[in-house]
C-alpha cells in the first residue's frame, strides 16, 4: 500500500499572515485613478439641454420657432408670458450654444453639489436656473418695456448660477455674506464685461454674429442668483438648518 504524506503545517495561528520580509523587494503601488469626468449629474443635465436644445431649434424653421417661443417685452402679457422661459432654450447660433453650455457647466457644479445628488436637490437646482432667467429676462423688460427685441439664451440662467457660485466659493462650499471677496471680485468683473458690451458692442463674443447682447439681461440674472441663493438654502431639504 502506498503511503501518502502530508507537509507539516506551520506552527501559526490559523489564518495568520507571515510576517512581511523588510528585505524583500515590494512590487510598486498603483496609483488611485481619478474619474475622467465627475461632474454632478444636474451640471450634465443642463449642459446636455442647452446643447441638445439648440440641436433640435436648428431642424426647424427658424421664423417660426423665434415669433413662438423667443422673449420680448412688448409682448410680455398674461397670453404670452411663457416665452419668459421659452426664450432661455433658444439661441442664435452654435457658438452661442456652446458658449452658455460652457460656462453652465462650470457653474452648475458648485451649485448642483450645494444641493444634493438626491432628486429634491434636482428641483431645487432647476427651478433656481429657471427662476434666475426669468428674472433675468424681466430685469431686460424693466429697462426696455417696449422693446419688440426678440431675446433668446440661456446666458441669463447662466449668470444666476455665476452669482450663486460666487457667494458659495465665499462661503466655502456654504452661503457666504453677500459682499465677499468672492462675489465683489467676479461681480465687478462681470458688470466690467456687460458695461464693455454695452459701450462698444457684443461683436467680440463667440456667436453673437453682430447681433445685440442683451447685457442688462446678464446682471439681473446675476443679481437674482446671489440674492436668492440664500432662500433656495432655506427650502431645499438637504440645506435646512
Amino acid at each position: 500500500m502506498s503511503e501518502s504524506r502530508f507537509e507539516e503545517t506551520p506552527a501559526e495561528p490559523w489564518g495568520a499572515k507571515p510576517e512581511p520580509d523588510p528585505d524583500r523587494p515590494r512590487p510598486p503601488s498603483r496609483p488611485v485613478r481619478e474619474p475622467l469626468f465627475n461632474a454632478p449629474w444636474q451640471a450634465v443635465a443642463v449642459t446636455v439641454l442647452i446643447v441638445g436644445g439648440y440641436f433640435v431649434q436648428e431642424r426647424l424653421p427658424a421664423d417660426t420657432v423665434l415669433r413662438a417661443y423667443a422673449f420680448a417685452p412688448a409682448n410680455l402679457t398674461p397670453d404670452r408670458w411663457e416665452t419668459a422661459i421659452t426664450s432661455m432654450f433658444l439661441h442664435g447660433a452654435w457658438a452661442h450654444a456652446l458658449m452658455n453650455a460652457a460656462f453652465a457647466l462650470a457653474f452648475s457644479t458648485p451649485l448642483a453639489r450645494f444641493f444634493g445628488p438626491r432628486l429634491e436637490g434636482g428641483v431645487a437646482f432647476f427651478g433656481f436656473y429657471v427662476v434666475c432667467g426669468v428674472l433675468s429676462n424681466l430685469g431686460y423688460a424693466a429697462v426696455h418695456p417696449h422693446s419688440a427685441a426678440l431675446i433668446v439664451g440661456a446666458s441669463g440662467a447662466v449668470s444666476g448660477l455665476m452669482g450663486a457660485s460666487a457667494r458659495l466659493i465665499g462661503g466655502h462650499g456654504r452661503v457666504g455674506p453677500l459682499f465677499s471677496p468672492a462675489v465683489l471680485s467676479m461681480g465687478g468683473a462681470w458688470i466690467a464685461i456687460n458695461l464693455l458690451i454695452a459701450l462698444v458692442g457684443g461683436n467680440f463674443l463667440p456667436g453673437a454674429g453682430g447681433a445685440g447682447v442683451a447685457w442688462e439681461a446678464h446682471l439681473a440674472g446675476f443679481a437674482a442668483g446671489a440674492l436668492l441663493i440664500g432662500l433656495f438654502s432655506r427650502v431645499s431639504p438637504d440645506r435646512a438648518e
